[in-house]
């Protein structure tokens, strides 16, 4: 078990360097093209640092570990809106520009209703997530896309300073990342899966919790260093972003490679993510106008905890 602990560490630390390197890289061949940090959080940099989750997702997913993929899409999400938007807030308070406020963040709630009404089969009756399925969800993820790359073109935001670096510089630094984001991908699904029958703790939790937690680790780095450098539109647009990503892309992508069964119990997750998304949007309405103030980040915290103990109590029970 210490070996697989070992390697569930090593599997994280190469999931941390592949996405930073494939995140600098997109970054700066993004820049060549003069695109704002907005659009940079919302696209390039969402899914650099949502490319662990969709590693360690179709791996599980070739091997038929539905609640691996489910617990991992679901926790990542929270843990992105909870425990990332918490910390980023209590450092800088992130303030959000209006299109944010009044578009991404309702998208991303709309998108979680999708999921939850195709999950639950609501027109078939039978819990369940196939590929016709994950085709709608990506076909809505293309629809995301267009619109960021429309209101980038309809905005015109202001160009950022081109970057010098050379290009195959920049192409390496992807290539390294994606072969980190795949090696990790491996090493984290297959030794998690392993820890979990060794203590008897379902997939589900696992997936939920230290894997969640384990492939959001570059979206935690990546939103506290933007609130340190008070760049907001990076921090926020990560989060959302990786959110949309997650939904869309990462769970469709899995969905087209094995359908899976949907456990009921999932919809207190999903509930418990929309409400924060809900909570989120309510914030940027009251108090400063458009500001996650560093009150509502604590809150956003101490939420997350108390449901990580309702997890560990309900697995316990």
């Amino acid at each position: 078990m210490l070996i697989s602990l070992l390697l569930v560490l090593a599997g994280f630390v190469a999931l941390i360097f592949g996405a930073n390197w494939l995140v600098d890289g997109a970054s700066a061949l993004a820049k060549k093209y003069r695109v704002s940090d907005l659009a940079i959080g919302l696209t390039i940099v969402a899914f650099g640092t949502s490319a662990p989750e969709m590693v360690v997702n179709l791996v599980a997913s070739t091997k038929g570990l539905s609640d691996i993929v489910l617990g991992n899409v679901i926790g990542s999400n929270n843990f992105n809106l909870f425990i990332i938007l918490g910390i980023s807030g209590l450092l800088y308070p992130i303030t959000v520009q209006s299109s944010t406020a009044w578009r991404e963040i309702p998208l991303s709630i709309v998108v979680l209703l999708v999921l939850i009404a195709l999950a639950n089969n609501f027109f078939v009756g039978v819990p369940a997530l196939s590929r016709i399925d994950g085709v709608i969800l990506l076909t809505l993820f293309l629809g995301f896309l267009f619109y960021v790359f429309k209101q980038m073109k309809a905005e015109n935001a202001e160009a950022s300073k081109p970057v010098e670096r050379a290009l195959w510089k920049i192409v390496l630094f992807i290539i390294l990342g994606l072969g980190g984001l795949v090696a990790g991908g491996q090493l984290v699904v297959n030794n998690a899966v392993k820890i979990a029958s060794l203590l008897g703790v379902s997939e589900k939790i696992i997936g939920l919790t230290i894997v969640a937690a384990g492939t959001s680790l570059p979206e935690l780095t990546t939103s506290i260093v933007a609130a340190l450098k008070r760049n907001s539109d990076i921090a926020i647009g990560n989060v959302i972003g990786s959110n949309i990503f997650n939904v869309l892309l990462v769970l469709a992508g899995s969905l087209l490679i094995n359908p899976i069964p949907f456990n009921p119990s999932f919809n207190t997750d999903l509930i418990i993510m929309t409400s924060g998304s809900i909570f989120l949007f309510v914030a940027m309405l009251t108090g400063k106008r458009k500001k996650l103030d560093r009150w509502e980040a604590a809150l956003l915290l101490v939420l997350f905890i108390a449901y990580t103990v309702f997890l560990i109590k309900k697995e316990i029970g």
